[in-house]
């Protein structure tokens, strides 16, 4: 059986590696279309489209500009998301930036976060 480490993930985002990254999550969804007629005693459906979207939380690096600095709101670019290094599995897919923040606390880090949705569907490989 094979296993990962989450500490040997990274990403990219238009191109660049995004610097500092401390967590990332994608997840993909398919829409259902009812197609239950009369005279039938339980719900049938079909399966509809599918969408996915996700987040990514890093260390802020305001030096990285070729990947945090990449991801401004409404930014599209492609995004490749690797769970087991850069030699392994990897989703890749084009993303829009629909949320992007920044958060500190007194004892903690500068931390900054965006969500993303794809446009189109992610292709794991």
């Amino acid at each position: 059986m094979a296993n990962h480490k989450g500490s040997e993930g990274l990403a990219k985002f238009s191109g660049g590696t995004i610097a500092e990254v401390k967590d990332w999550s994608v997840s993909e969804t398919a829409e259902t279309i009812d197609d239950t007629v009369m005279g039938e005693t339980a719900r049938t459906k079909k399966s509809g489209l599918t969408s996915a979207s996700g987040s990514l939380t890093a260390f802020w690096d305001e030096t990285d500009t070729t990947g945090q600095g990449a991801m401004t709101i409404g930014a599209e670019a492609e995004m490749i998301l690797y769970p087991e290094g850069a030699a392994g599995t990897k989703a890749t897919f084009n993303a829009i930036i629909t949320e992007k923040g920044v958060s500190t606390t007194l004892d903690g880090m500068v931390e900054t976060s965006v969500s993303f949705e794809a446009n189109g569907a992610i292709t794991w490989a």
